[in-house]
């Protein structure tokens, strides 16, 4: 079931954004040669206890995994494509790294991603991210009252199929707003036209990802969180959470 939020409870869930993107924005400013995954963990969780927000992912303890997230960013490097666990890897130059971090602020989640890399980008890591972020503001663009799921599906896949990236398998966007993860499902592919009409009122959170060669596999790693590319290639990952109204697109995952 949809939940249809009011303006006033968008509103809330913009201040929860807020919270998601300074945390974000700590960890990218902690990010550096050296510096563990783990540093970074912390720099997101200082800004959520400053805000006196929670972490709808700290214990998080879906189906699929064999134990509950042990923290409150997933900090993905290189091949890992999503759901990296933070660990005392330190990072080195060139590393390319995808941070996805929530809040939950007076009962309302936000959620969001970034990446980029550390120290001297390769030429086809900046293209890679680059094109991440081509992918999610051409999403957010379709997402307008009126049209349909289908259309935000489209448009992400449409960017990353022309650069010649692969998107991973059953993987995509979803609703948020009491929860991190509602209905409905926002996929990084389809075709336009098709799925559910957006009203004003429905907020979803779009995340394109985006696997270098254009291969679409994945594999989970050891800790049964961390998804890696099958090929060992690089990946990136966009995302923020966008309501839909009448005016358009707002997202709400912005300092």
């Amino acid at each position: 079931m949809v939940e249809i939020k009011t303006d006033p409870q968008m509103d809330a869930m913009r201040e929860a954004g807020r919270v998601v993107a300074r945390a974000l924005a700590a960890a990218r400013d902690a990010a550096g040669v050296g510096v563990s995954l783990l540093d970074l963990d912390t720099a997101a969780h200082e800004v959520l206890r400053a805000a006196g927000a929670s972490s709808p992912f700290l214990g998080y303890h879906p189906d699929f995994a064999p134990v509950p997230f042990p923290a409150v960013a997933c900090v993905s490097v290189n091949d890992a494509i999503v759901h990296g666990v933070p660990d005392g890897y330190r990072l080195r130059d060139g590393d390319l790294v995808s941070v996805d971090f929530g809040a939950v602020l007076d009962g309302w989640a936000g959620d969001s991603a970034i990446s980029f890399t550390v120290g001297r980008a390769r030429s086809e890591d900046v293209r890679l991210i680059s094109t991440a972020y081509e992918a999610l503001e051409a999403g957010i663009a379709a997402a307008t009252v009126g049209n349909r799921i289908g259309d935000i599906a489209h448009a992400i896949g449409k960017v990353c199929r022309g650069a010649g990236y692969g998107i991973p398998e059953d993987f995509g966007g979803h609703g948020i707003g009491r929860e991190m993860h509602e209905d409905p499902g926002v996929p990084n592919e389809g075709r336009p036209g098709r799925g559910m009409v957006l009203r004003h009122g429905m907020v979803l959170a779009i995340e394109p990802m985006l696997i270098a060669d254009g291969t679409d596999g994945y594999y989970p790693a050891p800790d049964g969180w961390t998804l890696r590319t099958v090929t060992g290639v690089r990946a990136a990952h966009a995302e923020h959470t966008v309501a839909i109204t009448d005016s358009g697109p707002r997202i709400l995952t912005l300092v």
